[in-house]
């Protein structure tokens, strides 16, 4: 039901975590509810003019997560605004 993919999506949601680091105009969406220390083996980077996006994956294969160096150009204000902030 409707209800059941809102209440999976929502739970899915708050699993997951998304940071900025404001000094190093950085971001972080972590996909994997956790990373280990060394669980990232292989980062695929997407180099755009204003910035790099490095793909975090495991040794499986699986994406950990998303960076996002250059933050301040790649992602909207909104956005940037609903992430935690690392102190």
């Amino acid at each position: 039901t409707g209800f059941r993919a809102a209440s999976r999506y929502l739970r899915f949601m708050t699993e997951r975590r998304f940071t900025v680091d404001d000094s190093a105009d950085a971001a972080y969406f972590s996909v994997a509810p956790t990373i280990g220390a060394g669980e990232s083996v292989e980062n695929v980077l997407i180099e755009r003019a204003q910035g790099t996006i490095v793909l975090d994956f495991d040794s499986k294969g699986r994406l950990l997560g998303v960076e996002v160096l250059g933050a301040t150009a790649l992602l909207t204000p909104q956005t940037l605004a609903s992430a935690d902030r690392l102190a």
